[in-house]
């Protein structure tokens, strides 16, 4: 007996045995007998050839082995979604409703035990108090009886979809408009045919806040097609979708909080100008996107661009970013609080890893975040000052001057270094004799003449101490002890400089060395307990 093959089996998903596959041929293969299913594999190691046998091409592969003949009984054309439901939560079987075995199953976040169900309606009841279903990877390909899902299901608000056998965005309208407060929604890892002109747009995804379309092959432009349907969407993922060029979206993704475009190569970094515009974007994920700078052409040295608005986090890792520009750029960003940016050929420019996070923190003035790790206030100070040191001769070079009327740095400085102004707005120019023989900063242990003083004990004389800039807080507590004889744990430390006119920096963190806190030759530390 011949097996069943599908009215619309061509383009459908399938397994085989384990194996993912698109049917691109139903039909006779001479001269063989009977009806053969000719398939792509998602694994192109899968295949034998191009979709031609004998000859005669019956169907084309991307890739020149991806493709192989099966006969219609070994392909598994999938299940409905209620289906899968129940086999996954243990509701399809009846052997332990007569049995009684003990189950669980997690009602959104609550683990409920049950011993076995006596009856069609304590299964019902089962499936009406689920609020989180995942079927990943339970061969689901349809939506089943029309109005059985929401007759069945009707608290569900969360799906994992991911990595079954739905061929078309069709078959996810179809499951989702009877899901009422659907809120999330992922359908990464299916090889699906999105509309390619607009359509009506469904309630189905009214309250859609959060949809993953990973590895599903959608471009960009199927994207905004889609959008209207998604009024209420926070948060879409979209990563290793071969996505190229992106359009500006017209009245779409209004409401979009993140978007995640990681491991798509994109054209170049200017694509970005594109969706620069979304007004509530706060969260921009670009790891492997191939791009090698970034531009914001409508604000010069100095200004914030009216572009990315919102924009508080932005992830630019594993990418070809090699000039310190386009660091410079991401200033005029006027809401950037967090930055990753590991693994890119600009920070090969400076070996030393602190000297590097000092940099990048001087040159953003409202990072609060930089790879994950919190910027303190002290570090933030240390970085800046630093910065305006080690750049000062540059500056002077280039026309700075401590005469505000003769201060006309040329235009490659600040170019280059675009808060050099308000650093010295923010801190004073810097003096010369800071400048003078300044040493770089990556050189270690680089000593430092200071006075411990000790305020509040004015018998105890003040001391002059050569110490490594190097030299850890704790290391510092170390040596008071032995000539303070107070223990560590109970000294409190802070220090003075002239150039900060009376005030006091706290050393309130025992693992960072004085260079940290940017301490300098003749500057006082304070000891109180």
């Amino acid at each position: 007996m011949a097996a069943w093959v599908p009215s619309d089996a061509l383009g459908r998903r399938l397994l085989c045995g384990t194996e993912y596959a698109t049917v691109r041929y139903v039909g006779s293969v001479p001269p063989t007998a009977g009806i053969w299913l000719g398939v792509e594999w998602d694994d192109p190691q899968r295949g034998k050839h191009d979709g031609t046998y004998e000859g005669t091409q019956y169907f084309k592969c991307r890739h020149p082995k991806g493709g192989s003949f099966i006969r219609p009984n070994k392909a598994n054309f999938g299940v409905d979604f209620l289906t899968a439901v129940k086999d996954r939560y243990a509701l399809n079987d009846e052997r332990d409703v007569q049995h009684g075995t003990e189950t669980t199953l997690v009602f959104g976040k609550k683990t409920v035990e049950f011993v076995g169900m006596d009856s069609i309606a304590g299964q019902q009841r089962q499936l009406n108090q689920l609020v989180d279903i995942s079927v990943r990877e339970c061969a689901v390909s349809h939506a089943g009886q029309k109005e059985e899902i929401s007759r069945t299901c009707a608290n569900i608000r969360h799906i994992n979809l991911s990595k079954n056998l739905i061929s078309s965005w069709e078959t996810v309208t179809a499951i989702a408009s009877q899901v009422q407060n659907l809120e999330t929604l992922n359908i990464s890892e299916n090889k699906m045919k999105f509309p390619s002109t607009s359509t009506s747009v469904s309630g189905a995804f009214s309250k859609l806040r959060i949809l993953a379309l990973n590895q599903t092959e959608i471009t960009w432009a199927e994207v905004l097609l889609c959008a209207p349907g998604w009024p209420a969407l926070e948060e879409l993922y979209l990563t290793s979708n071969n996505i190229t060029v992106l359009e500006r979206p017209d009245n779409v993704l209004q409401t979009l909080k993140l978007l995640d475009l990681s491991d798509n190569q994109l054209l170049d970094g200017n694509q970005l100008h594109l969706i620069a515009h979304l007004p509530r974007l706060e969260q921009l994920i670009l790891r492997n996107t191939g791009i090698s700078s970034i531009h914001f052409p409508d604000a010069g040295f100095g200004c914030k661009t009216k572009m990315f608005p919102s924009l508080k986090r932005l992830a630019i890792n594993d990418n070809k970013i090699s000039q310190w520009s386009s660091i410079n750029e991401l200033d005029k960003l006027p809401s950037l609080r967090s930055l990753q940016c590991h693994n890119n050929p600009f920070m090969d420019t400076e070996k030393n890893p602190e000297t590097l996070r000092q940099l990048i923190i001087a040159k953003i003035s409202q990072l609060e975040v930089l790879n994950k790790s919190e910027i303190l206030p002290a570090e933030r100070k240390g970085a800046e000052l630093d910065y305006r040191k080690i750049f000062g001769n540059d500056w002077l070079a280039a026309g700075g001057n401590w005469n505000p009327e003769k201060n006309k740095p040329s235009e490659e400085f600040l170019a280059a270094h675009p808060r050099y102004p308000s650093l010295c707005l923010k801190y004073g120019a810097p003096e010369e004799g800071e400048l003078k023989g300044r040493q770089p900063l990556t050189l270690k242990n680089q000593l430092l003449t200071l006075t411990i003083k000790c305020p509040e004990n004015p018998e105890q004389k003040p001391v002059e101490k050569k110490l490594p800039e190097s030299m850890t807080i704790q290391r510092v507590k170390g040596l008071l002890y032995r000539l303070l004889k107070i223990p560590g744990s109970e000294l409190k430390l802070s220090y003075e400089s002239s150039k900060l006119e009376g005030k006091e920096v706290e050393l309130d963190n025992d693992l960072k060395p004085l260079q940290f806190y940017s301490i300098e030759n003749g500057d006082c530390v304070l000891v109180r307990w």
